[in-house]
């Protein structure tokens, strides 16, 4: 009696922990892992660099707009207290001088904030960042200035920008960010799938896996063997990511927390890179497959990759005006749609857009496996529906 076939699932299985093991137990994937650890350790390197000369530069100072009588008092405070605490450079400006925020536009003068007021009632205009990190400092050297028995007066905060306005834009940022990085990874890391077939055709193995088990689940278990493998890379790489911000953060620029906050963001960002690897991996998977050798496969995945970077761009551009018409179609294109959906992450509080999303591109990963097997069947292997062949003709008679 004869052993039942593997179902799909099964086969898949099967080939996803052969080309793991195959894989993860390679020379080569150990250089593919140092390859941007190198490139990291260098980007931070400069990074330091930078934040040190930008340290080593002129400090912002703070400029002060105040009768002569408490300009000489918050003066006299200062020179007190500037050896114990990290105050902010004061610098007197003349009253009739000019507004506030004309004060801080001035790029010769190099002001961080401007006090106005009186000391009992001090106020500070600047960006907010600026002025929520000086305003303790403010009402320290005022109480210090109107004498010792002086309580800390409470320091009126006045921001030259709108606070929603600058969430919003902030937001951007972080919205590029996470699209770049997700495409980054994604062009890094599905570049594996595509010398995966033309090896194993090259030496036959393809046509015995072919004939032991159905040609879909030997698509479907390499394009998961690969994103194990992928997956695998970042948790190496995040690893590394994370001590090199506890030991250079200062040299990493901060980014403003997503709408949909910091975890639920970082748990959409990894499964949208696994539905943006499996979309890409599928096509890569089916280039590499009909391609005869490596230069062919560099030849045919050119399309992949401008395709690749013609969805970044939309993407990117989509995302500065969430509901858009050019969203919502960055939103809805299968191979644009993670990129977007990182965006809007970042940007709106909304999570029943992602469960769309979500469905969809599994959807569409489903659609691609099943393409590229069949043709791989059809064109590669020369099996599958054929057309009804033509009688013979031109036979002799008996």
């Amino acid at each position: 009696m004869t052993a039942s076939r593997l179902s799909l699932w099964q086969a898949a299985w099967v080939i996803a922990r052969r080309d793991m093991r195959a894989i993860l137990f390679s020379k080569a994937f150990l250089l593919f892992l140092l390859g941007p650890i190198f490139f990291g350790g260098i980007s931070l390197g400069a990074g330091m660099l930078g934040a040190k000369a930008a340290g080593s530069a002129e400090p912002a100072r703070l400029a002060v707009i105040l009768s002569p009588q408490e300009t000489a008092d918050l003066r006299r405070a200062y020179a007190e207290l500037a050896p114990l605490v990290d105050l902010p450079i004061v610098e007197a400006v003349r009253a009739n001088d000019t507004e506030p925020r004309a004060l801080l536009k001035d790029r010769d003068r190099n002001f961080g904030a401007v006090l106005t007021g009186s000391l009992a009632a001090p106020r500070l205009t600047g960006t907010p960042d600026q002025i929520e990190r000086w305003r303790g400092r403010v009402a320290l050297l005022a109480a210090r200035a109107m004498g010792d028995s002086a309580t800390y007066p409470s320091v009126v905060l006045d921001p030259t920008s709108s606070s929603v306005a600058s969430a919003r834009t902030a937001q951007t940022g972080t919205a590029t960010a996470g699209i770049t990085l997700l495409f980054l990874l994604t062009m890094l890391l599905a570049g594996m799938v595509l010398s995966n077939l033309v090896e194993e055709k090259a030496n036959k193995i393809i046509e015995i896996l072919a004939a032991a088990i159905p040609m879909d689940a030997v698509f479907v278990g390499k394009l998961f063997a690969m994103l194990g493998v992928s997956f695998v890379g970042l948790a190496v790489w995040g690893a590394i990511a994370g001590v090199a911000i506890l030991l250079g953060g200062a040299a990493i620029p901060a980014l403003v927390a997503p709408a949909v906050g910091w975890p639920l963001f970082v748990a959409l960002f990894v499964v949208y890179f696994a539905l943006a690897y499996l979309l890409i991996g599928s096509i890569f998977l089916t280039v590499g497959s009909m391609a005869a050798t490596v230069r062919d496969v560099q030849t045919l995945s050119m399309p992949a990759t401008i395709a690749q970077l013609a969805v970044f761009f939309l993407a990117t551009f989509a995302m500065t005006d969430i509901g858009s018409p050019m969203e919502l179609f960055a939103c809805i294109f299968p191979l644009s749609s993670p990129y977007a959906m990182v965006g809007r992450a970042a940007q709106s509080a909304a999570l029943w857009p992602h469960l769309l999303a979500l469905a969809w591109q599994v959807m569409w990963v489903a659609i691609f496996v099943r393409v590229g097997a069949r043709l791989f069947r059809r064109k590669v292997m020369k099996s599958g529906p054929a057309g009804r062949k033509p009688k013979n003709k031109g036979a002799p008679a008996v």
